[in-house]
């Protein structure tokens, strides 16, 4: 026979907790508190989830790709060139899209043929934008866009099937929310700051 020593025990729960544990209830309902101060602000102000939709940015993003948006870094800088940004749609703000920066604030973008040119003040004559990541370009086609102080020239990287600034003009910048920050899904192409490792630009 097992000695006392070996047995293993349990006890019944008091129906009441112990006075020093009398809080515990309280405590939780502080931590919840907690939680709600400060996750939900972050929901709204810091970072989203986002659901890619379509293939406008192929084939650097694809439909159903689950996104982490950082809503926070353009409220302390401003976008660059080759950012890529979800935005609302200007015509429908309840829509979101995302897509890549080719034209800053001030500046004239031009498309001849399958090249983008940008004008601006460093480069008056114009430089032609390298876009490694573009696998699928147009042909045969010519824009030329003037952007004001505050707008944005923003096209998809799967260009025949974008509908983008060539198609519904600049983007103000008081439309953009933020940037990728993290690809959780799929688990294979979990990356931070996905979409930028291919961006080269000689201006």
């Amino acid at each position: 026979m097992e000695s006392e020593n070996n047995e293993t025990k349990i006890s019944k729960v008091p129906k009441q907790l112990p006075e020093e544990e009398g809080g515990t209830f309280k405590e939780l309902f502080k931590f919840a508190l907690i939680v709600i101060v400060i996750v939900v602000p972050i929901r709204l102000f810091v970072a989203q989830p986002f659901i890619v939709s379509g293939q406008s940015m192929e084939p650097n993003f694809k439909d159903k790709e689950y996104l982490i948006v950082d809503e926070l870094s353009y409220r302390f800088s401003n976008p660059t060139r080759g950012d890529v940004i979800i935005f609302k749609f200007p015509s429908q703000p309840k829509k979101y899209l995302i897509k890549r920066i080719i034209g800053l604030p001030g500046e004239t973008v031009s498309i001849e043929n399958s090249s983008v040119i940008v004008t601006n003040a460093e480069n008056p004559g114009g430089f032609v934008i390298e876009e490694p990541y573009i696998e699928n370009k147009t042909d045969s086609e010519n824009f030329t866009l003037t952007l004001s102080d505050d707008e944005y020239f923003v096209l998809g990287d799967n260009r025949p099937v974008s509908s983008d600034s060539r198609v519904w003009g600049a983007l103000s910048e008081d439309m953009i929310v933020g940037r990728p920050f993290l690809r959780l899904y799929p688990f294979s192409l979990i990356s931070i700051f996905p979409g930028i490792d291919q961006v080269v630009y000689n201006n």
